[in-house]
């Protein structure tokens, strides 16, 4: 019994993460992609490793809170939440979070 309820832990788990991934991903297409996956307003490009390198080892929270409150670099600025003021702090971590796991 123990052992069931074990594995159903691990199950929803896997799922919630799946959903997060999922979620990310959706927000990224809806309201990142269209700098983020062209370079616009200096933007990192998806999948870019070499522009995610120093964004990545500053650590989530640090991107986190550029995403969320916006950030003026060298090469560009981020606008708070892209400019979308409707997303939740979750959604632009989620969609953070995609960026990263395709940016590494």
């Amino acid at each position: 019994m123990k052992k069931m309820i074990a594995l159903a832990s691990v199950l929803a788990l896997s799922g919630a993460a799946g959903v997060a991934v999922a979620g990310g991903q959706d927000t990224y297409m809806k309201s990142c992609n269209a700098c983020h996956g062209t370079g616009a307003a200096g933007a990192p490009k998806t999948g870019d490793t070499a522009a995610w390198k120093d964004r990545i080892a500053q650590g989530n929270a640090t991107m986190y809170e550029h995403a969320i409150k916006g950030f003026k670099g060298k090469t560009g600025m981020m606008p708070p939440k892209g400019g979308f003021a409707n997303l939740s702090d979750d959604d632009v971590k989620a969609a953070v979070d995609y960026m990263v796991s395709k940016s590494k």
